[in-house]
């Protein structure tokens, strides 16, 4: 029995704090912040008029963008959304845990953001795209089952007039996608911010993921573009409004200066339509597929506005918000990120440790939530519970294959400010290129000639932070 069915079966919460996490308070405190955590999805860097593009209206986020922390050099973990999204959930890079690209499930055995917080007294709730296992009963990977005690939530991506899970049970609902994710959410906040407990809300968007169907207010706000680049930039504009949204409410219900409201998206941007952050796009290791847009807020720790040019990364989002919380996991596995509080507060001028990537050779898993959930919606109605059993991902715990120690296919990079050096391994090739992204952000001049004793060392980091997380995908942090 793996560790998540043991909780199940002993009992929900009770148990949850003695066997995986305790606060480091023995409870709740006053005076924790609530915590809002916003992604997009599939939203390059220089998808945001206040970075500099050219016809987006993202009236906002710019106001975001002004008012609180934005990051410069901020970094999905992944190059595409679920792998993105697991690390956001666990602070390690998702191949410890064989998230190797969408549609990939979190492993059972992971302690996820969600968990660890509600042990130090947070309630939590995700709406929106989840795309880390199933939406459905009885899986051991649905929201709930992931430390959620609230969800309304989607398998993937969904566009307006989206049919999702709340708890569960399809519910068809009515609106801009965005809008609708929002709306959920803002329930959820009104509903807890009068309590003494903190919250914990996860807003996932679907927008701007393809195919593009903005409504027509916001198509006809770029009435002078293409067609396509109506729909696509239509989308973003709907999902500012929505965010929009979401930051006006914290004001209004007077939580706005202890609340954290952290937005990201979940890759770079789309090729031929999306706005990168340099060489490459969704899908790739160079920066045009890593590079995203974040922006924090949080007036009662950040009370002045201002860029950083530090690198960060997603899976940093999970150690900060356990310092901040005061919480602590009982056999913590090793992370990948590192906590930013300190960042917050001014006193983190470099990057403490260096970043891994790794795109592994493997196919995504299909997960259309635009046709499954119809289905689970019919099926329901007819008292049936499921339609697929395989898309409950039972299996998503189970450890069968064990994976080379000393072989790293596909595309790995190691970022240590501002040296950039990529290994490419297909079958026993080895690739590598080594970039100055401070000279040469677009990663046009390798400079691995030039500098032999840098190429030796990151390739000896790179290579053992490689091997370490093949031992975590073969189940070494859970003996």
């Amino acid at each position: 029995m793996n560790r998540r069915a043991f909780l199940k079966a002993v009992g929900a919460g009770a148990c949850l704090g003695a066997v995986r996490c305790v606060s480091a308070a023995g409870g709740p405190s006053v005076g924790k912040p609530n915590i809002v955590l916003c992604m997009a999805d599939d939203q390059g860097w220089g998808d945001m008029a206040y970075n500099g593009h050219p016809a987006l209206e993202t009236p906002g986020f710019d106001a975001m963008a002004a008012a609180g922390l934005r990051f410069d050099r901020f970094y999905a973990a992944a190059p595409v959304c679920s792998p993105t999204r697991g690390s956001v959930m666990t602070g390690r890079h998702p191949n410890r845990f064989g998230c190797f690209k969408w549609g990939y499930p979190l492993r059972p055995q992971e302690t996820t953001v969600a968990e660890a917080l509600k042990t130090a007294g947070y309630v939590t709730g995700h709406f929106g795209k989840w795309h880390l296992g199933s939406v459905q009963k009885s899986s051991p990977v649905n929201p709930g089952a992931s430390g959620f005690d609230e969800w309304l939530s989607a398998p993937n991506f969904f566009d307006n007039d989206p049919i999702l899970s709340r708890e569960g049970v399809a519910v068809q609902t009515q609106g801009e996608s965005s809008m609708v994710t929002v709306d959920a959410a803002i329930e959820f906040i009104r509903k807890h911010a009068a309590t003494p407990q903190p919250f914990l809300a996860v807003v996932w968007f679907g927008s701007p993921h393809g195919p593009h169907r903005a409504i027509e207010r916001d198509r006809a706000t770029y009435a002078g573009e293409p067609g396509k680049l109506q729909h696509f930039y239509g989308e973003i504009t709907g999902m500012d409004r929505a965010f929009g949204k979401l930051r006006d409410e914290l004001r209004t219900l007077g939580i706005r200066d202890n609340t954290l409201l952290w937005y990201c998206s979940d890759n770079g941007g789309l090729p031929k339509i999306g706005a990168t952050g340099g060489r490459g796009h969704k899908g790739k290791v160079y920066e045009g597929g890593l590079r995203v847009p974040a922006i924090l807020e949080w007036p009662a720790r950040v009370p002045r506005p201002r860029t950083t040019r530090v690198p960060c990364n997603t899976s940093d989002i999970y150690p900060t918000l356990i310092e901040i919380a005061g919480a602590r996991v009982k056999n913590q596995p090793p992370l990948d990120g590192v906590s930013l509080v300190s960042l917050f507060e001014g006193a983190m001028n470099a990057r403490p440790k260096p970043m891994g990537f790794w795109d592994y050779p493997t196919k995504g898993i299909r997960t259309p939530s635009a046709e499954w959930m119809p289905e689970l919606l019919k099926a329901q109605q007819a008292g049936n519970e499921t339609t697929d059993p395989s898309r409950l991902r039972l299996d998503a715990g189970d450890i069968e294959k064990q994976y080379p120690e000393d072989a790293f296919p596909g595309h790995a990079a190691w970022l240590d400010w501002p040296w950039k050096l990529h290994r490419k391994q297909q079958k026993d090739k080895v690739g590598l290129e080594l970039y100055n992204l401070a000279e040469d952000p677009e990663e046009t001049t390798d400079l691995l000639a030039r500098h032999p004793d840098r190429l030796t060392s990151m390739k000896c980091e790179l290579e053992a932070w490689l091997a370490s997380v093949v031992r975590s995908l073969n189940g070494k942090d859970y003996a």
